[in-house]
C-alpha cells in the first residue's frame, strides 16, 4: 500500500515551487491520477508538492523508497512501477544514491511506455526549491523554442570560456534536439526546475573544462568545482585524457566513465536555459539549467534522440561563462545570451 507522509507542519516558503512543478511544469488537472516517488531525506517537500495536487483534488499515492526496499536501490520497486504505470502524471523527488541509476531508468523505461508526464527532482533540496523553481518556465519554455529552432538547423556548435574550455559539436539531422524547459508534455519526460535544450552529438572534439559541478552521486560528494577543475579531452566523441588536481575526484570519474563500454562516449550536448539562474550552487539538477554548455558522458537518450547506442551510465559535466556559436553565429556571450 502507499505511504502516508506525517508531517506536522509544511514549510509555506516551499510552497511556490511546488505550485510551479505541479500546476504550471506538469499542468495537473483534477481527473487526473499522480504517484509521488520520494525518501526519507526528501519527505518535506514531498510533503509540500502532495499538498499542492490535494489541492486540485486529484487522486493521487506516495511511496518513500526507503518503505519497499533498502538503499542504494539495486532495482525499482515492483509495487511503485506497478502504480506508476496506472498514472498520467508522476514525480520523482529524493536524493540518489551510488549505483541507482539503474532503478531510476527502470521508472523512466514505465514514464516512456505510457507517456507519463513526469518531473524528475533527483538531488531536489530546499535552496533549489526558493530558487530554480521559483523561475518564470514560460519565459524560459519561450527562450528555449527560439534556441532549439536555431540549434536543429545547425551542422556545428562551438563553445570556448576563459577558463580552457574550446569545444566543438558537430550535429547529425537524423539526431534530434529536445526541449526539456520545464513545461512537461507526454512526449518528454523532464528534470525539474526545468530550462535546458540537448541532443546526442554525431561527433565532438577538443577540451572542456568541468568548473561548475559533475552529475550523478558524485555531485554530493565534490559540489562545486571552481577551485579544483576538472579538465576533459575528447576526441572522436571519446575521452582521451582526464586532469584534474583533486586526485579522489579524478580516480572516481575515471571509474565512472569505464563502466561499460560506451560510458567515456559523449552521449549529451546541451545548452542551459534557465535565466532565472546565475551561479552555481554544488547541485547538477541545478547548475546543468544554468545558460551555458553542459555536456555528458554515457547514455544518449536513444529512446529521445534516435542515437543507435545506450550506456549504463550518463554522467553530466558543468563548466561556467561560455561563450557559443551556432556555425558562425555567436549566439552567448561570457554566459549571455544574445539571442
Amino acid at each position: 500500500m502507499p505511504d502516508r507522509l506525517t508531517i506536522d507542519t509544511i514549510d509555506a516558503e516551499l510552497a511556490p515551487g511546488a505550485h510551479n512543478a505541479v500546476s504550471v511544469c506538469l499542468q495537473l488537472r483534477p481527473e487526473e491520477r499522480v504517484t509521488i516517488i520520494t525518501d526519507e531525506a526528501t519527505r518535506d517537500i514531498a510533503a509540500a508538492l502532495r499538498a499542492e495536487v490535494e489541492a486540485i483534488a486529484s487522486e493521487h499515492s506516495v511511496f518513500i523508497l526507503e518503505n519497499y526496499a533498502s538503499r542504494p536501490l539495486t532495482a525499482m520497486p515492483q509495487i511503485i512501477l506497478d502504480d506508476l504505470a496506472q498514472s498520467q502524471v508522476s514525480i520523482f523527488a529524493a536524493q540518489s544514491q551510488p549505483g541507482e541509476l539503474p532503478s531510476r531508468m527502470q521508472m523512466s523505461d514505465v514514464v516512456n511506455k505510457h507517456h507519463i508526464r513526469h518531473g524528475h527532482m533527483v538531488n531536489i533540496n530546499r535552496q533549489i526549491m526558493l530558487e530554480g523553481m521559483r523561475a518564470d518556465f514560460r519565459q524560459v519554455d519561450a527562450l528555449s523554442r527560439r534556441l532549439v529552432e536555431r540549434a536543429r538547423h545547425a551542422e556545428r556548435i562551438t563553445c570556448r570560456t576563459s577558463h580552457g574550455t574550446d569545444f566543438v559539436g558537430e550535429f547529425s539531422p537524423k539526431l534530434k534536439w529536445l526541449k526539456t524547459s520545464g513545461i512537461i508534455t507526454p512526449e518528454k519526460w523532464g528534470n525539474l526546475p526545468g530550462g535546458e535544450i540537448f541532443t546526442a552529438p554525431a561527433n565532438t572534439n577538443g577540451t572542456f573544462v568541468v568548473d561548475g559541478v559533475v552529475g550523478d552521486y558524485l555531485c554530493s560528494k565534490y559540489g562545486d568545482l571552481r577551485d579544483t577543475p576538472l579538465t576533459i579531452h575528447v576526441a572522436d566523441n571519446r575521452i582521451v585524457e582526464l586532469r584534474c588536481e583533486n586526485k579522489e575526484l579524478l580516480d572516481d570519474f575515471r571509474a565512472y566513465t569505464s563502466t561499460d563500454e560506451n560510458s567515456n562516449r559523449v552521449g549529451e550536448f546541451a545548452i542551459g536555459t534557465n535565466t532565472a539562474l546565475t551561479r552555481v550552487i554544488g547541485n547538477i539538477l541545478q547548475d546543468e539549467k544554468i545558460p551555458g554548455v553542459h555536456i555528458a558522458f554515457g547514455h544518449p537518450y536513444a529512446e529521445h534522440t534516435g542515437a543507435d547506442w545506450t550506456s549504463k551510465t550518463h554522467i553530466d559535466c558543468v563548466g561556467r561563462d561560455f561563450d557559443i556559436w551556432f556555425d558562425d553565429e555567436q549566439v552567448m556571450g561570457a554566459g549571455k545570451f544574445l539571442v
